[in-house]
């Protein structure tokens, strides 16, 4: 995105930024559906928060997926509420760049969902993501459901072999359960969509993720 280089560790536990009581301002529709951004989740909807790097790039991913219904740039993985961009990038909210996802698994299943997770960026970098570098880059999937998050386990011990054939390291991923997600400014939602010659910072290894079978997703 700014080619930030920033410290790596993540701020220690309760010295993170303060943040504030009210969320920040935000769009209120989904630039390229026309959905309202902050809509329910239809009944029977899924929904995973995935962190790849620069949110830009990641949310065309999905909002381009069949069975997406709705993309939302944001903030996860901290402990800052409501932070803003220039509060993530200091790198002191621990809170990674993420896109929640909401789709209906009737017709994309968590499973595709996931593979194009692992395929689209590079899950052994640890805190960065090629040239962006900070821990609000690093890879991060933040599951809603027990069936996605024994999904989410079970497609990174296959991709991770698959990973290692190939010479690269292992995988850095957070994994785990989300406990909240914080809207980003209005500008960076669906930003590629309003700028299409932007940043995106977005590439995979090259390696194709065989999906584990016996996982229901």
């Amino acid at each position: 995105m700014f080619f930030s280089r920033k410290p790596a560790p993540m701020p220690e536990k309760g010295k993170a930024l303060p943040g504030r009581d009210t969320p920040i301002p935000t769009a209120e529709t989904h630039f390229v559906s026309g959905r309202p951004l902050k809509a329910e989740r239809p009944e029977g909807y899924e929904e995973i928060v995935l962190g790849m790097g620069c949110f830009w790039g990641v949310e065309r991913i999905f909002w381009q997926m069949d069975g997406v219904w709705l993309t939302q740039a944001g903030y996860a993985g901290g402990e800052t509420p409501n932070p803003t961009y220039e509060e993530t990038c200091t790198g002191e909210t621990g809170h990674t760049e993420v896109v929640r996802v909401i789709y209906d698994p009737a017709k994309v299943s968590t499973s595709t969902v996931l593979k194009a997770f692992w395929e689209g960026h590079d899950p052994t970098q640890g805190m960065r993501q090629g040239n962006d570098v900070g821990t609000q880059y690093r890879s991060a999937i933040f599951t809603t459901t027990q069936e996605q998050l024994d999904a989410a386990r079970a497609s990174r011990d296959t991709y991770e072999k698959a990973l290692g054939e190939s010479g690269r390291g292992q995988i850095t991923t957070e994994i785990g359960m989300l406990d909240k997600f914080y809207h980003a400014e209005d500008y960076h939602q669906q930003y590629l969509a309003k700028n299409p010659n932007g940043y995106c910072g977005i590439g995979g290894t090259g390696v194709s993720c065989p999906m584990p079978t016996g996982v229901s997703a």
